[in-house]
């Protein structure tokens, strides 16, 4: 990281990005060092890749994809309803 922070900080933005909130990590960044978001961005970027080559096993998995089996259930049951309904 570029510009000087402290280790409280530095264990602030290490445990967003452990956690997969990057762009909190960025935001933090910028608040504690009035820099702007490009160098923001890169600071945070070159964190992480200290930090997946020095703790890997630390990273939370990322979140998983949302189904859409909602929508499509209501879908299907739309489709019935009208199918129903021009039937009878």
């Amino acid at each position: 990281m570029s510009h000087p922070v402290s280790d409280e900080q530095i264990a602030t933005l290490s445990a967003c990005i452990f956690q997969g909130r990057k762009i909190e990590a960025i935001k933090l960044y910028r608040e504690m060092t009035g820099l702007g978001l490009k160098e923001s961005k890169d600071a945070v970027d070159e964190l992480e890749a200290s930090l997946r080559g020095s703790s890997p096993d630390k990273f939370t998995a990322g979140p998983q994809a949302q189904g859409c089996l909602g929508v499509i259930v209501v879908g299907l049951l739309c489709g019935a309803g009208l199918a129903g309904y021009w039937l009878a």
